[in-house]
């Protein structure tokens, strides 16, 4: 279920990313980047799981389901620090300004 929930984060960042593609002011692509490199990483960890251990291609169940939550929650968290760090809008930069005056 992760493949799943990982490939579907990647699929609606890169439809986001290609919306404001002339500008990635909030870093969108790189968002974009780490959602795709998970889900052909897992892609490979399951065609070869698959093929030497056979089984279910797609493991459907709560901890699946959590795992992939998780990694999509781990992703947006790692996003916002390096949104918060890049300060596309100047925000921060503006509230260290105020305090410094």
């Amino acid at each position: 279920m992760w493949l799943i929930l990982t490939a579907f984060a990647a699929i609606i960042t890169t439809i986001l990313w290609y919306v404001k593609a002339p500008e990635d002011k909030y870093k969108l692509g790189t968002l974009s980047l780490a959602f795709w490199g998970a889900t052909i990483m897992w892609l490979i960890d399951h065609i070869l799981a698959y093929l030497t251990e056979g089984g279910e291609f797609f493991e459907l169940n709560q901890d699946a389901t959590m795992l992939g939550v998780s990694v999509i929650i781990f992703a947006l968290v790692i996003w916002l620090f390096i949104l918060l760090i890049s300060d596309p809008k100047n925000v921060i930069r503006s509230i260290f300004q105020k305090k410094s005056l």
